[in-house]
């Protein structure tokens, strides 16, 4: 699940060392990792078979992994600003955006503001607004402390950074976006144009029925539910099954999903 350092760049974005790997030829991927995660705990399974098709570009997000902090919160839609000023720098005017979770509302945020940089989005096992969650999710976050998160994220944190005092303050951060996550109007979602594939996990987090409505609310959305529970269907680190040949059936949909013509 290790990031590859040697490709791996820093670009200044908006205040803080954002750090991002480029991975293949062809159009530009972004992919947008979940919240406490890194690049290869998120993506490590599958970001080899995405890179054969794809330009992957591979960010992580402000306090997370290799990539620094600022002065002032983590939000969904400081984390889009950070991504499409990133894409300016790289002079990639238009992608196909990919997140994941966490990365799943950012990607939403992009496709809501910066509408001019979407080709396709790919909205997995997120929600636009709170209900999306399973009753009780939310006040998982009252009195959160760090020995809540899953030791697997906290040991890549610390083998990239090895400062506990940074690892604390990403999980502060997360802590802090969810409880104050307002979401997005029918309205805003409905605005997004671009071509919009929603997957879940039939187990995941999301609820099947708020994927269903998500996918319909977005003009050109559509809709998967994989066998599966959050992030398993693309190898996520904390997959049970590593054997699994669901992440190689995902990479396929995602190829074909990005190849298929716009209507």
């Amino acid at each position: 699940m290790e990031t590859n350092n040697s490709i791996g760049k820093y670009a200044d974005v908006n205040g803080i060392q954002m750090y991002y790997e480029i991975h293949g030829t062809g159009f530009p991927l972004v992919l947008i990792h979940g919240g406490g995660s890194t690049i290869g705990t998120t993506f490590g399974r599958i970001m080899p078979a995405l890179a054969k098709n794809h330009r992957v570009i591979a960010v992580e997000l402000q306090a997370h992994g290799h990539t620094g902090d600022r002065d002032s919160p983590e939000t969904f839609a400081q984390d889009a600003a950070d991504i499409a000023e990133l894409l300016r720098q790289l002079s990639m005017p238009k992608a196909n955006i990919f997140g994941f979770s966490n990365g799943g509302q950012t990607a939403m945020e992009i496709g809501i503001t910066y509408p001019e940089i979407v080709n396709k989005l790919i909205i997995a096992s997120a929600f636009y607004s709170r209900s999306g969650a399973p009753e009780g999710f939310w006040d998982g976050f009252d009195g959160a402390t760090l020995s809540s998160m899953p030791e697997v994220y906290q040991d890549e944190y610390l083998r990239i950074t090895n400062s506990p005092e940074r690892l604390l303050n990403m999980f502060n951060r997360d802590v802090a976006r969810m409880k104050t996550f307002e979401g997005w109007s029918k309205e805003q979602v409905s605005s997004i144009q671009a071509p919009a594939l929603v997957v879940i996990g039939d187990r995941d987090l999301t609820i099947p029925e708020h994927a269903i409505e998500m996918s319909r609310l977005l003009p050109k959305g559509r809709l998967a539910i994989l066998p599966g529970d959050h992030g398993s269907y693309i190898g996520e680190i904390m997959s049970a099954d590593s054997d699994s040949k669901m992440p190689g059936y995902f990479v396929a949909m995602v190829d074909e999903f990005l190849a298929a013509k716009t209507e």
